[in-house]
């Protein structure tokens, strides 16, 4: 079997856990996509543009092996782990995933899209038209995602955080808040929405404060267990006074972030 990708896919989630774990659930998350010149599919395309979804089949270009079990971001009740065939794990036997993402317009070969679970330079395999008569059942059985455990969290910004956010995305092509509201806006409080499996962040129950980490940024937090709402409080720095000082700049940001601190401060 041999399969080319048609087109590549380009959005702002570079890493794993910039993207949202369903497109649909965060609207806001747009892309494009880019079919490859030279084959005819601008023929292809033809009618596509009268449907509001579209499915997009593609290779998850980032993983590496695959594992028979795995642990979803709202497990079921008394269960830790579900099999692969039965999750939409990204770590397949065969790394191919599906999306319904929902189509804004078409020029040319590029398709540009929203509500995109995918990452940037995502390798894409074929593109179906969604057809609600033939690919919706909203009244079958959902197995054990009818047991899920989590809960929807509001997330609401404070005007700091409104202010620092919109000044990075003015220099950047940074999203904290939308990251942030991708991590933090469903789940149950104890096990999945300050989950301790994820390592980029940090929290103090007693305080009910907490810090997520995104790239070399930190998104300070509060929370309510008990109305179920995270509040985005402010956006620091991840490098000390020291690191901003010297010359090495692994990732490339440093400059931003030495503006970022002289605008907002360290703290």
């Amino acid at each position: 079997m041999q399969i080319e990708p048609i087109g590549i896919f380009h959005g702002d989630a570079v890493y794993k856990y910039d993207a949202p774990r369903q497109g649909r659930l965060f609207a806001g998350h747009p892309g494009r996509i880019v079919l490859n010149a030279g084959q005819n599919f601008e023929t292809a395309l033809r009618d596509l543009d009268g449907f509001e979804r579209i499915w997009v089949i593609f290779k998850f270009h980032e993983n590496e092996g695959w594992r028979p079990t795995t642990r979803p971001p709202v497990p079921p009740r008394g269960r830790d782990r579900v099999g692969t065939f039965a999750s939409r794990s990204p770590y397949r036997p065969n790394p191919i995933g599906l999306s319904c993402v929902r189509l804004l317009k078409i020029d040319g070969l590029t398709l540009f899209v929203d509500e995109a679970d995918l990452l940037n330079e995502t390798p894409v395999l074929d593109i179906k038209p969604y057809i609600p008569m033939a690919d919706a059942f909203p009244d079958a059985r959902a197995g054990w995602v009818e047991e899920q455990e989590g809960d929807a969290w509001s997330v609401e910004c404070s005007e700091e955080f409104e202010a620092q956010n919109r000044w990075i995305a003015e220099r950047s092509n940074f999203d904290l808040e939308s990251f942030a509201r991708v991590q933090l806006s469903h789940g149950n409080f104890s096990k999945d929405v300050f989950d301790s499996s994820r390592r980029r962040l940090t929290v103090d129950e007693s305080t009910r404060k907490g810090v997520l980490a995104y790239r070399t940024f930190r998104i300070h937090f509060g929370f309510d267990p008990v109305e179920k709402k995270v509040v985005l409080a402010r956006i620091s720095s991840g490098y000390s006074n020291l690191e901003l000082r010297d010359e090495a700049d692994k990732y490339g940001d440093k400059p931003l972030h030495r503006i970022f601190v002289a605008t907002f401060g360290k703290a």
